[in-house]
């Protein structure tokens, strides 16, 4: 979007780089000045000012899902932006190559152009079809061995930021390390690989592991599985906390193993929606029971928002800072975006405003305030 024509101006407490801050930030389309004192928020009364918060797992939203092609990244991506989401990815669901074709064509649209009220689409998370037919969790049964040739002509369409892999799949060790020099994050996910796969994947260039303890193969003190090798060596990788995917003491072990444990929703179509049927890829799931299922009852990503996850984090234990980090910060160093994620001079006006309950009261996307009356 274009420059706004004025700075905006808001007072509260700041978190910087740094720590935080009690004082005010300046922007416009990015951010201007931040002026103040180091100070305790808790000696306060005033506002949390944090970083938007980047998601880098959303497959719907508002009744769409980005495997229904057209406007349906729009669409998502307007909602989450109502929930405090400044940047996300789009994120696909193992599918026949023609599916995935007419998703990204409709991601392409949402990433050329950001239209008001969206959050910024970076890219494209490919979640499949290179994993394991073992391990589909709720991915529709068109699991496949990778293909560098397709993975290109698909990243022509548009940008794979990060795509989910299956490492103990013939040829795709290989597939990772090529992957990888391309400059695509590889994450390992939807996996019945072992600890030694799951090493060797690392140690070709796999920067992260997908939804950490769902869908892969568990801890255990003999065999370690995918969970003990990103528990061992992670540097990186993406977690559920609504609190239903993952306990809170296997996400509170994860924080301690894994520096840079962050947070993505995994939301669907059902995502800001009533209880129902909805579509997840070429798959009907019910939202119900507080979450979104297959009909034998399977979790089938989640109807989380960002917002909710912060408060889930702190509602758990974490600090507001280490859980803004998790939320926002950790997922813009993971791609390398140094200009978004942290409130800083020069960086992008992505911003949120928390009432002392850690409500959302305002938004902003690159400078624009976000309506929220639909949220």
């Amino acid at each position: 979007m274009n420059q706004p024509h004025s700075l905006s101006q808001l007072q509260g407490n700041i978190l910087t780089p740094q720590g935080w801050i009690h004082g005010d930030i300046e922007f416009g389309e990015r951010i201007v000045a931040i002026h103040g004192q180091s100070a305790d928020p808790q000696q306060n009364a005033q506002h949390y000012i944090l970083p938007g918060f980047i998601d880098l797992h959303v497959h719907g939203a508002g009744g769409k899902d980005t495997m229904e092609a057209g406007d349906a990244a729009q669409v998502i991506a307007r909602m989450h932006a109502q929930h405090g989401t400044t940047c996300m990815l789009a994120t696909t669901m193992t599918a026949p190559m023609v599916d995935l074709v007419a998703a990204l064509q409709g991601i392409r649209q949402a990433v050329e152009q950001r239209h008001p009220g969206m959050a910024r689409v970076l890219g494209v998370h490919l979640e499949g079809p290179y994993i394991n037919p073992g391990k589909l969790g709720a991915q529709p049964d068109y699991a496949q061995k990778a293909s560098l040739a397709d993975v290109q002509q698909l990243h022509a369409i548009a940008p794979i930021k990060l795509i989910t892999v299956a490492p103990e799949i013939e040829g795709h060790l290989e597939l990772v390390r090529e992957l990888t020099q391309q400059g695509m994050k590889v994450q390992l996910g939807h996996t019945l690989g072992t600890y030694e796969d799951g090493v060797a994947a690392l140690n070709n260039g796999a920067a992260g592991f997908t939804h950490l303890f769902n869908a892969m193969t568990r801890l255990d003190h003999r065999a370690p599985g995918m969970v003990g090798a990103a528990l061992a060596h992670a540097n990186y990788s993406e977690i559920i906390p609504d609190l239903l995917h993952v306990h809170p003491g296997a996400i509170k072990a994860a924080m301690r193993a894994i520096p840079h444990l962050y947070c993505v929703t995994d939301s669907t179509a059902a995502s800001g929606m009533p209880e129902g049927e909805y579509m997840l890829g070429r798959q009907q799931v019910y939202k119900c029971q507080g979450g979104v299922r297959l009909a034998d009852g399977t979790l089938a990503g989640s109807t989380l928002t960002m917002d909710q996850a912060l408060r889930n984090l702190v509602s758990i234990g974490l600090d507001l800072a280490d859980a803004s980090k998790r939320v926002s910060t950790f997922a813009a160093d993971y791609l390398g975006i140094t200009e978004r994620g942290r409130l800083q001079a020069q960086a992008y006006a992505d911003l949120v405003v928390l009432d002392r309950e850690l409500n959302l009261i305002a938004v902003y996307v690159e400078g624009e305030k976000i309506d929220l009356i639909n949220a």
